[in-house]
């Protein structure tokens, strides 16, 4: 799915439909002349393979202040003018969807609401917009997918989509940046678009981090899995049973600082207390002995970020 700041966008096609349905019926010809404004169509368009080459925000940037990075994903070819293609990397094949084409060059496919701001038979530009409640915002979330038919890149611009798709210098500068902020003050860590590894150096622990299969309910989008890198550690022989959830600062050094609980206290401060002194009690000691850390990077440059744990205590048992 196409994903804004931190999170993916689901638009319902079905109640917008009938928002826009009911917009184009009040747009015809009237008392004050207005006309009626046509339906995009892409019949000219038909049947050309296109591949999603930059996938950026106004300001140019594909990468934001947390680290998320708007990747060019998406391979479609138009069918029909109620029909597209869109290239599944799992089933590594195109699948058709419906097509709704609404006002003003709007449409929906793949539970996904577009703006063609630009289209020829070379190229396409389009722009994500974003459902509000039952409404559909068409001022544009102001981040714009880029797209080149494949003919046009091989015969024309002589080389690849993979190329097309790199990250710019400006990118490169911009998580520098970051980086050198995050490195001064952990505190300031972003998402590492290759997060932090955490593995075990005792057979006493286990580490195994949990990740999310890409596939056609999500869009293909796995972005939560260095948005929110998230460990399932247990440790055998511990002191005691114990459970418990909270995030980690992982800086450019590998050290750890414990971040913050990942649950709720209900105002009792009391025990918020014990929890997070026992389980700062467990990075502090567990951790610092039994892992090893290699920090996250993002574009090759290495920064601090963030993790997320659950850890599981395993209580030696008595010999019988």
């Amino acid at each position: 799915m196409l994903s804004i700041n931190l999170r993916t966008l689901k638009p319902s096609a079905f109640g917008l439909l009938i928002i826009i349905s009911a917009f184009i019926s009040g747009c015809g010809s009237g008392p004050s002349g207005n006309k009626k404004r046509e339906l995009i169509s892409f019949k000219p368009y038909n049947g050309i393979n296109y591949s999603e080459v930059s996938r950026r925000q106004k300001n140019g940037l594909s990468f934001n202040e947390y680290g998320y990075q708007l990747e060019p994903q998406w391979k479609l070819k138009f069918v029909s003018d109620d029909s597209i293609s869109i290239f599944s990397p799992t089933k590594n094949a195109f699948i058709n969807f419906p097509l709704t084409r609404g006002y003003d060059s709007i449409f929906n496919a793949a539970r996904s609401w577009l703006k063609i701001r630009q289209i020829n038979k070379d190229s396409i530009t389009m722009e994500i917009l974003i459902q509000k409640g039952d409404s559909l915002d068409v001022k544009g979330t102001k981040v714009f997918m880029r797209f080149f038919a494949d003919n046009y890149v091989k015969n024309v611009l002589h080389t690849d989509t993979s190329t097309l798709r790199r990250p710019s210098r400006a990118d490169t500068v911009f998580i520098r940046s970051l980086a050198a902020k995050a490195t001064a003050d952990y505190t300031k860590a972003f998402a590492a678009r290759q997060p932090a590894i955490i593995t075990s150096k005792s057979p006493l622990v286990t580490v195994s981090r949990r990740t999310t299969k890409p596939d056609i309910l999500n869009n293909f989008d796995n972005s939560d899995d260095y948005l929110d890198p998230t460990y399932d550690i247990v440790i055998k022989n511990a002191y005691k049973d114990f459970y418990f959830s909270f995030t980690m600062y992982v800086d450019d050094k590998g050290s750890l600082y414990y971040g913050a609980p990942l649950v709720g206290f209900n105002g009792d401060q009391e025990r918020e207390a014990d929890y997070i002194h026992t389980s700062k009690a467990v990075v502090d000691s567990y951790f610092k002995f039994y892992l090893n850390v290699k920090p996250g990077t993002t574009l090759g440059i290495i920064h601090s970020s963030m993790v997320s744990v659950h850890v599981e205590g395993k209580a030696k048992t008595a010999a019988k």
